[in-house]
């Protein structure tokens, strides 16, 4: 953002020079012509009114020289034509006069003007005050002093406009980065915010007061969101942890009482053995859904294709038994941005999900690709699948498609995924089942490289 704002400020003082200093600089350059122009032509015409005395009585021929000897001093080259266009006085050849220069012409013509190298010569009649035309008078004077001027005159813009785009860019380049730093700042705070990193603050101490005050409202923001999720993480780890407990008291109180039970009793204790270690799980879930959002590691460069292979071996030995076909086609070697061990926990749970839910004899298949900046890992199973209003709650905690589920496995699952950044979505198998197709951040290319891999931990089978 800082070589932008300094990019947009330099353009801009550019624009300013260019429309000011531009014509400033062609009006002056013009203006001094002009003033040349009419130097000579005053310098002309004074030489033409002592000639006009000298060629229509002879007389001021004194006066004529002394005139033409100082032009000449000052460098100047003058001659002075009869009517007839012989030479009457000064220099034998005047540059850029023409043969016929001299005798062209009537006695209202205004000065003419001739350029030679680096000289600009003009031309004046001589007349009487009859208004008769006695002769004329040509006279050269070097360009040089003014050719320097403008050059001057040029480099004296150009420095200057120099000096201007230089200093603009300073201070464009400070301004700009006195605001980019605590907004870029603000920026990497936001993001390991977004990572799961609740102890993540933005400087409020630089920058313009609005970057401050920015920074402080993220600070105030960052806190509140770090108490509100700290106390809901530690409730539901308090709460799942302390009814372990009791709930392992009672199931060996049950145990006791079913072996002196009589026989009429064994089915009701029976469902309710069922029913306690059906709540065991369902506290184990809990436990696993906060720790699912007690998200604070850094994302890590994954290779999904060899997570997938390794879960695929580890849940082999689960769907062979029921039995279930479960294959993973192979794929191109694909690199996530995720957080160490999340795609794990992900396909366990999606794989406990669709062993338990396929019939026996039905297929489970997991693939992978890549699309843009995005990994795409797809579950697809050919059981019962879901309904419409199944799909839409099944992200839900206790949200259960099934009799006796606990309802918190996909639950884990879009919160883990979430955290990465990634998103879930519940579909119909072509042919009838359910398919779940996850997407994740790719580990951008650059990056991959400079990441340390993490390759899927052993069999957890």
């Amino acid at each position: 953002m800082a070589r932008r704002i300094a990019l947009v400020v330099v353009a801009l003082v550019a624009v300013l020079l260019g429309v000011a200093a531009i014509p400033l600089g062609v009006l002056t350059a013009s203006q001094d012509r002009r003033d040349f122009r009419a130097d000579t032509v005053a310098a002309a015409t004074t030489v033409s009114s002592v000639a006009e005395e000298f060629l229509s009585d002879h007389s001021s021929a004194g006066t004529l020289a002394h005139s033409i000897a100082g032009l000449k001093r000052r460098g100047d080259i003058v001659a002075v034509y009869g009517p007839d266009g012989s030479k009457v006085a000064g220099a034998r050849h005047v540059p850029g006069a023409g043969p016929n220069i001299a005798s062209g012409g009537g006695v209202n013509q205004r000065p003419r003007f001739y350029s030679a190298a680096e000289r600009l010569t003009v031309v004046v009649p001589v007349r009487s005050d009859t208004a008769s035309r006695l002769g004329t008078v040509a006279l050269s004077r070097s360009t040089e002093p003014l050719d320097h001027r403008l050059t001057v005159l040029r480099g004296w813009l150009a420095l200057v406009s120099a000096a201007a785009l230089l200093a603009a860019a300073l201070i464009a380049t400070a301004l700009a980065r006195w605001v980019s730093r605590p907004l870029g700042a603000l920026e990497g705070a936001a993001q390991h915010l977004g990572d799961g990193d609740f102890n993540a603050r933005a400087p409020a101490e630089a920058g313009p007061p609005e970057v401050r005050r920015l920074a402080g409202i993220f600070n105030r923001m960052a806190g509140r969101l770090e108490t509100l999720v700290s106390g809901h993480q530690a409730m539901m780890a308090d709460v799942s942890h302390q009814l372990r407990t009791p709930l392992a008291a009672l199931r060996l109180r049950l145990d006791v009482l079913a072996i002196q039970a009589p026989d009429s009793l064994a089915e009701e204790l029976a469902g309710a053995h069922d029913e306690i270690g059906r709540l065991s799980r369902m506290v184990d879930g809990l436990l696993a859904v906060a720790r699912a959002e007690n998200v604070t590691a850094a994302p890590v460069a994954v290779q999904v294709e060899a997570v997938i292979r390794d879960r695929c071996a580890a849940w082999k030995p689960a769907a062979d038994e029921k039995p279930v076909d479960l294959s993973a086609p192979a794929t191109e070697p694909l690199t996530a941005r995720m957080r160490e061990g999340h795609l794990e926990q992900i396909l366990d749970n999606l794989l406990a999900n669709a062993i338990e839910a396929v019939p026996a004899g039905g297929n489970i298949a997991i693939m992978a690709r890549q699309s843009g900046d995005r990994v795409s890992v797809i579950v697809a199973d050919d059981g019962p699948g879901m309904s419409e209003q199944q799909r839409q709650a099944a992200f839900r905690r206790f949200a259960s498609a099934r009799p006796g589920g606990t309802g918190l496995g996909l639950a884990i699952v879009h919160r883990l995924i979430t955290a990465d950044g990634g998103t879930a979505e519940l579909s119909d198998t072509p042919g009838g089942g359910l398919t779940v197709m996850l997407a994740v951040p790719a580990m951008p290319r650059e990056r991959t490289s400079r990441r340390p891999v993490v390759l899927p931990p052993g069999d957890r089978g």
